[in-house]
C-alpha cells in the first residue's frame, strides 16, 4: 500500500507542477510564451509520462475523480479510495507550493489566478456557472470512458497511457477558455489554496462536476465493457509497455 500511495503522490505532484507550471511560468512569457496549446500538451504529457513511470504500481489515477470513477466502474478497491484521494491532494498542494516559490523568484511576478479554475468572472472566457458545470461534467465523463475503455479486456496492451494522455490534451484544448480546465479536484484545489479568495469559494463546482461525470462514466463503463475482477489499480497490465 505504501508504494501505491507514494506513486499516486508523485504522479499528482508531477501533473500539477508540470501542467500548472507551464501555465504560470511559460504560457505568457514574452515572445516565447507557449500559449494555451502548449499548456494543453503539458498536462497531457504529465499524465502520459507518469502512466508509464508509476502507473504499473498504483494504476496511475493522479485524480480523485478518476479514483471515484474507477471505483464506480468496479476497478478500484474500497480500501484504496480515501487513501488515494488524500495523497493526491497532498501531492498537488506540495507541487503548488514549490511552484509558488519558484514563480515568486521573478521580481515583477504577479500571481493573478495562479492557474486556478473558475466560472463567471473567474472564467477565462467569462462563461456562466451552468456552462462551466456542464463542460466539466461532460469532459470528465469522456475522460473516464477513455480510461476505462483503453484499460479493459480486448484493448491493446501496453498503450493505454498514450490515448489517456492525448485525451487530457484534447480536454484542455476544448476547455481552457471555459474553466481553465479542471476535470481533477486535486489539480483545482492545489492552486486555488494559493490564489485564495473567490477561487476557493468556487472550488465546489470543480469537485462536484468532475466527480459526478466520472461516476456516471463508471456506471456506463460497467455496461459497455466486459467486467474484470478488481485489481486495485486501473488494470496494471494495460499500462505496461508492450516491448
Amino acid at each position: 500500500m505504501q508504494r501505491r500511495l507514494l506513486a499516486e503522490f508523485i504522479g499528482t505532484f508531477w501533473l500539477v507542477f508540470g501542467g500548472c507550471g507551464s501555465a504560470v511560468l511559460a504560457a505568457a512569457f514574452p515572445k516565447l510564451g507557449i500559449g494555451f496549446v502548449g499548456v494543453s500538451f503539458a498536462f497531457g504529457l504529465t499524465v502520459l509520462t507518469m502512466a508509464y513511470a508509476v502507473g504499473h504500481i498504483s494504476g496511475g489515477h493522479f485524480n480523485p475523480a478518476v479514483t471515484l470513477g474507477l471505483w464506480s466502474a468496479g476497478r478500484c478497491a474500497n480500501k484504496h479510495v480515501l487513501p488515494y484521494i488524500i495523497v493526491q491532494l497532498a501531492g498537488g498542494i506540495l507541487a503548488s507550493a514549490f511552484l509558488w516559490v519558484i514563480a515568486s523568484g521573478k521580481p515583477d511576478w504577479v500571481p493573478g489566478g495562479f492557474a486556478a479554475n473558475g466560472y463567471g468572472a473567474l472564467s477565462p472566457g467569462g462563461y456562466s456557472m451552468g456552462a462551466c458545470f456542464i463542460a466539466e461534467l461532460l469532459l470528465t465523463f469522456f475522460f473516464l470512458i477513455i480510461i476505462i475503455g483503453t484499460t479493459s479486456k480486448g484493448a491493446a496492451a501496453g498503450f493505454a497511457g498514450i490515448p489517456i494522455g492525448l485525451a487530457l490534451t484534447l480536454i484542455h484544448l476544448i476547455s481552457i477558455p471555459i474553466t481553465n480546465t479542471s476535470v481533477n479536484p486535486a489539480r483545482s484545489t492545489a492552486p486555488a489554496l494559493f490564489a485564495g479568495g473567490a477561487y476557493i469559494d468556487q472550488l465546489w463546482l470543480f469537485w462536484l462536476a468532475p466527480i459526478a461525470g466520472a461516476m456516471i462514466a463508471g456506471v456506463v463503463g460497467r455496461m459497455l465493457y466486459e467486467q474484470t475482477e478488481i485489481t486495485e489499480t486501473i488494470v496494471i497490465e494495460k499500462l505496461q509497455p508492450a516491448f
